[in-house]
């Protein structure tokens, strides 16, 4: 249970816009490393956080959650933020404050090295995230999601061109419909799944909301249907989905080579994306909340 994963990417503070402003821990990467902890495995962060009050109150929760930061984690700069004003259907949309740029990633002990969204393609810091992916590819366990922030991640040939480098030497990638559309924007869904697992990860993952997922794996498509629940908002709905799916793959790796594996993969990651969306901000479930509900 307690295998070692490294998680690169951004940690910062969501800023909530409503009737109440509100100041939430986030961060693609962060919440991952937080919904892994919290599924009982051994996770630590390399991010990059300020020393001020915001930087402590996220290395709190990272660590109240089982997970640990990285040293080097720690800069002389403010902790990033990102604004977020949800939309009508509890989406939401981001105004970022986020500067990126991180030391060589440290490999050893590792046998899952994550990595994405905005982290992956933010420059100077994106080179060392998709170096790192390629230096673990094949010895660990590779996992990515690229969470795509249109604003952040330049032209769409080059963000393409950077993700399908990071797809190249994963095992697992994970995106959502909106992110498939963005990258590959005349493409079906099941030619999206096809187009990226030519680039070599065995199994490739497109959620779509409330419409469940559809996968790509061995054993051929499937496809799971969502958790039925009422909706609070989706923030951080994404990652919990991407942290399951990485326990999933730490437990049993017979989500690679099976089509029954990786479809009870599948509806434990729907499972715990749904209990995310069904109470406020990123707040992903612990591994006996999801077996309760599973």
């Amino acid at each position: 249970m307690n295998t070692r994963a490294l998680v690169i990417g951004e940690a910062l503070i969501d800023i909530i816009d409503g009737a109440e402003v509100r100041e939430l821990v986030g961060g693609s990467p962060a919440n991952v490393a937080v919904g892994v902890a919290r599924q009982g495995h051994d996770v630590r962060l390399l991010t990059r956080l300020g020393r001020d009050e915001r930087g402590a109150r996220i290395a709190e929760q990272i660590a109240s959650s089982g997970a640990a930061l990285t040293a080097d984690s720690w800069v002389d700069a403010p902790t990033s933020t990102a604004r977020a004003r949800l939309r009508s259907d509890g989406s939401a949309e981001y105004d970022f404050a986020i500067d990126w740029d991180i030391p060589a990633p440290v490999l050893d002990d590792v046998a899952l090295v994550h990595a994405g969204s905005i982290a992956l393609f933010l420059e100077p810091g994106g080179a060392a995230v998709v170096e790192a992916l390629e230096r673990a590819a094949g010895d660990r366990l590779v996992t990515v999601d690229p969470n795509i922030r249109p604003a952040l991640v330049g032209d769409r040939t080059s963000a393409r061109q950077r993700f399908e480098r990071a797809a190249a030497a994963a095992d697992l990638i994970k995106l959502s419909d909106e992110d498939a559309a963005w990258l590959y924007p005349d493409l079906t869904l099941e030619r999206v799944l096809g187009e990226i697992a030519a680039h070599g990860p065995r199994v490739v993952v497109v959620t779509r909301g409330g419409e469940g997922a559809i996968a790509r794996g061995a054993g051929g498509i499937v496809e799971v249907e969502a958790l039925p629940v009422q909706v609070v908002d989706t923030i951080g709905a994404g990652d919990a989905y991407m942290a399951s799916l990485i326990s999933s793959a730490l437990d049993d790796e017979g989500i690679f080579a099976s089509r029954e594996a990786l479809a009870r993969a599948l509806r434990r990651a729907a499972v715990t994306a749904g209990i995310t969306v069904s109470r406020a901000g990123a707040n992903p479930p612990t591994r006996g909340e999801v077996d309760a509900a599973s």
